[in-house]
């Protein structure tokens, strides 16, 4: 019995496409394809891709320009060099802070400081310092 309705089932699904009535939708076929004798000819401008360069956004923020002293919104340039420091916190190539905070096992809170150059070990007191924990704190 089950073998001769499984055998029923198998034929009426592979038949299927057989029993949808095919019938025109009234669409019209149109070749939009060019004739052999006139093909189309692509034509490379190197003048014409200033105007591509353009859209194309930067990959890095840009250096900013060398001022005498602070601009109208008050912003001053940074030093050439770095003072000297026994440590060092290096900006990412987006010019931000390299600090990010991750939270793994629903609870666990952890600060990462990355790009930390120097004695990592003389800069934890000032990072603890700052990083106030918030251990038991109801908020």
């Amino acid at each position: 019995m089950a073998p001769v309705m499984l055998r029923r089932t198998l034929r009426g699904a592979l038949s299927l496409p057989s029993r949808i009535p095919v019938a025109p939708a009234g669409l019209r076929f149109n070749s939009a394809a060019a004739p052999e004798d006139k093909k189309q000819v692509i034509i490379e401008s190197a003048e014409e891709y200033k105007f591509v360069e353009r859209l194309i956004p930067p990959t890095r923020v840009p250096t900013p320009p060398q001022h005498a002293g602070p601009t109208p919104s008050g912003w001053t340039p940074p030093a050439d060099s770095p003072p000297p420091l026994p440590y060092m916190i290096r900006r990412s190539r987006m010019y931000n802070i390299p600090v990010y905070t991750d939270l793994t096992h629903g609870n666990r809170m952890m600060t990462l400081v990355r790009k930390v150059e120097g004695d990592i070990w003389q800069s934890q007191p000032l990072e603890l310092s700052q990083l106030s924990p918030q251990e038991h704190r109801v908020t």
